[in-house]
């Protein structure tokens, strides 16, 4: 998709389903996530808010987090020039840390700067913007993000530079000393604390090393991907064992500069290893999600988190009635940019089931909530295309390749069957494992443009 069809796919993106409540929630979303974008008329470029509402300015977690909701609404190029805004301002003299926040002047936000030596700034945050590019090149196809010069370099300092100069003790973990200040916490949670090191620094790392390893197989370059692959799968093993609290059965939020392990559920820094994917261990998952159901989120912020965590872990009921309060007119601070974009990417991503592998593939799977009898998506761009999908319940979807080239469909059952219907033609389905021995079903489909695709299950 060209510069001029972007342009022209901000906004056509329609939804409707059986629930009043939902079609008026994603209309007031989508609204609600337009009014914050800004189109080229400031020094920064194409740019949409995604910091506290009033400073005219983007930051790196928010910014993060939007995007999916972003690539709905057709502003995937004003995600690219801020991505590409925080990938420039990445520098030695900082540590190898960006601008955590920049403003519509296209200057670090000054509540956040003062100089070089004093600024705010959330360790996480790179880790995270590189899975973000990782992310938006596999749902728009944009090769930039894999062979970018600008792009490369922050990957490679990120995961290099930026990790020795905030791992101290030289044992893979980056950490924050109290000297620091605000310069370089651990933790995306900003509740004073100070921890050495949270569950989402590691989690938020992991993340990186595995997008950087996937940036890395797709260009061809295996044996530095398998190097990455490795380094997360040690993360991941850390975390799921060292950070492990068999007595409470939960796993800790953070190490505190005395380097014992902070018991009390720690809000983000428990959660986000969820959102990340960093447990793989089924009964660690399990236990962990109920954690976070059972102790909840502080703030709006954290809550626009819980729809999609949910939906990648298979509680689609949960998802929805958290996506409901998202759009309740009566949600404090509904109006924080960053509840509209998730409420819009959890939709698309969760419960409409859509994803892509940035070439020629789209995946989908209903994980509609049994109250739901259908939904359809209209004029989503993806890729290269613009599509529309539609469930109804869980047993039949269809996909129109409205406009682009022609796709390859991996249509989806969240359950066991053997065979379904293709336009009416019997088709055998393959299946897929997952970790908790959920099987899945799906099917191979070619859908040309201007196409058509029916399938249903038997």
């Amino acid at each position: 998709m060209n510069d001029v069809e972007v342009e022209k796919s901000i906004g056509k993106v329609e939804f409707e389903s059986s629930s009043t409540f939902l079609n008026k929630g994603f209309t007031w979303a989508k609204q609600e996530a337009l009014s914050y974008a800004h189109n080229g008329e400031d020094v920064v470029g194409l740019w949409y808010e995604a910091a506290l509402p009033g400073r005219a300015a983007f930051c790196m977690r928010d910014v993060a987090h939007q995007s999916a909701g972003a690539a709905i609404l057709g502003l995937q190029n004003h995600t690219k020039n801020m991505l590409s805004k925080f990938a420039t301002g990445i520098s030695s003299v900082r540590d190898w840390c960006s601008y955590w926040e920049i403003n519509k002047e296209n200057t670090p936000a000054p509540v956040d700067y003062q100089s070089d030596s004093d600024f705010w700034y959330n360790l996480p945050a790179n880790f995270d913007i590189l899975d973000t590019c990782y992310r938006q090149f596999l749902w728009t196809g944009d090769t930039e993000y894999l062979n970018n010069p600008e792009f490369i370099t922050f990957y490679e300092k990120t995961i290099n530079e930026y990790v020795r100069a905030w791992d101290k003790d030289n044992d893979g973990l980056m950490e924050h000393y109290p000297e620091y200040g605000r310069r370089g916490i651990a933790s995306y949670n900003e509740d004073g604390l100070q921890p050495l090191i949270a569950g989402d620094l590691i989690s938020a790392q992991y993340a990186g090393y595995s997008a950087f390893a996937k940036i890395n197989e797709l260009k061809g370059n295996h044996k530095l991907g398998k190097v990455y692959k490795e380094k997360a799968a040690q993360l991941q093993k850390i975390y799921q064992n060292d950070w492990w609290n068999e007595e409470s059965s939960r796993f800790y939020g953070a190490r505190l500069q005395n380097r014992e392990f902070y018991e009390p559920y720690y809000d983000i820094a428990n959660f986000l290893p969820l959102y990340f994917g960093l447990i793989s261990d089924k009964e660690k998952l399990k236990l962990a999600l109920k954690d976070v159901k059972r102790n909840g989120v502080v703030n709006v912020e954290g809550k626009s988190y819980f729809p999609e965590i949910y939906y990648k872990n298979g509680d689609k009921e949960e998802a929805y009635a958290i996506l409901l309060e998202l759009i309740d007119p009566s949600l404090i601070r509904r109006e924080y940019p960053e509840v509209s974009y998730a409420v819009m990417g959890s939709i698309a991503t969760g419960m409409m089931g859509i994803s892509a592998n940035g070439d020629t593939e789209i995946t989908t799977m209903s994980q509609l909530p049994n109250e739901l009898e259908w939904a359809i998506m209209r004029n989503v761009p993806i890729l290269n295309n613009v599509i529309d999908i539609s469930h109804h319940s869980n047993r039949e979807t269809s996909l129109t390749n409205r406009s682009g080239n022609t796709l390859t469909w991996k249509v989806q059952f969240s359950y066991k069957k053997d065979q379904c219907l293709i336009n009416n033609v019997t088709v055998d389905l393959q299946h897929e494992y997952g970790l908790d021995e959920v099987v899945t079903s799906f099917a191979i489909v070619t859908v040309n443009e201007g196409e058509t695709i029916c399938a249903s299950a038997i």
